[in-house]
């Protein structure tokens, strides 16, 4: 009866000021929570700071882009800033013709992507290691080098200024390759492609019913960057296209050309060219991440 510990000395012992190893745990994990939400939240206000300065940029002058200090909250210039950016580039076709770019070239990447990552993960084919080191290899040759050619290639077919030449160059990619099949390795079971073959569905309909499906996550991820990537790329579009049929990049060129450049009508126009980016995001960002998720609980 000696060793049995008595209730009420525990309880005064604590009552003493003795600590219980319950309490602490709870102590620590609150303390970690509110320095993940600092964190975090000074992540969020770096992220967003340049969103925010370039709209209280264009909605200034340039007399006033050039205080001491600068300004830090907006001005009263923003819609006439805006519509000026919006006539001067033609910014209507530009992001037009950048929308159909950067979805065509996503859809296509996405679409080649899976097909031949789902090759290189499950089928069996001579020379497979071989060409799969062909295309990681593409990954490692600067674009610059193809641009004579390219463009070359572009002008015997009568392509230049037109968005065919922007566009097919950019269908597949060997990043987008090399992802899909990184995570049809692991994500697709082999069990499953087998039996749909044993059960008679034809390749279409394997792709369509097994592979698909399973690659869904990885998929909007590869989406989601491409079109980023499109609708962002100005290396190539500068060369193949001009101003009377421009992407938003290319537009934007157009923008202080004059002896002292307007910066606010600059920053106007880049903020119309990042405004349909945050759209997509916010209109598909939380689908992409639940699908991400959904791909990670499943692999």
């Amino acid at each position: 009866m000696g060793d049995v510990p008595d209730p009420a000395a525990r309880r005064g012992g604590r009552r003493a000021g003795g600590r219980v190893p319950e309490e602490d745990g709870v102590r620590q994990r609150a303390r970690a929570g509110v320095l993940t939400y600092a964190a975090l939240i000074v992540l969020t206000v770096v992220s967003l700071f340049p969103l925010v300065w370039t709209a209280v940029a264009a909605s200034g002058s340039n007399g006033r882009l050039a205080r001491t200090p600068p300004p830090l909250w907006f001005g009263d210039d923003l819609p006439e800033n805006l519509a000026a950016a919006w006539t001067d580039a033609a910014m209507g076709t530009a992001l037009l013709n950048t929308t159909i770019v950067a979805g065509t070239v996503a859809a296509g990447t996405v679409l080649f992507s899976t097909l031949a990552g789902f090759a290189f993960a499950k089928l069996r084919f001579r020379f497979k290691d071989l060409l799969l080191l062909l295309v990681v290899g593409t990954m490692m040759v600067p674009p610059q080098l193809s641009v004579v050619p390219l463009f070359m290639l572009v002008a015997e077919l009568s392509w230049t200024d037109r968005l065919q030449s922007v566009v097919l160059p950019a269908l597949v990619s060997g990043f987008g390759v090399f992802f899909m099949r990184q995570y049809l390795v692991t994500a697709l079971p082999t069990e499953l492609v087998e039996a749909a073959r044993v059960d008679g569905a034809s390749g279409p309909r394997v792709m369509w019913h097994v592979v698909f499906p399973a690659a869904r996550p990885a998929m909007a991820v590869l989406a989601m960057l491409t079109f980023v990537m499109s609708w962002n790329d100005f290396f190539w579009p500068i060369i193949a296209l001009t101003q009377s049929n421009p992407t938003v990049q290319v537009a934007l060129t157009g923008l202080g050309r004059g002896y002292i450049p307007d910066q606010s009508v600059i920053m106007a126009g880049a903020l119309l060219g990042t405004l349909p980016l945050l759209l997509v995001f916010v209109v598909f960002g939380r689908r992409i991440v639940g699908g991400i998720m959904q791909g990670a609980v499943k692999g």
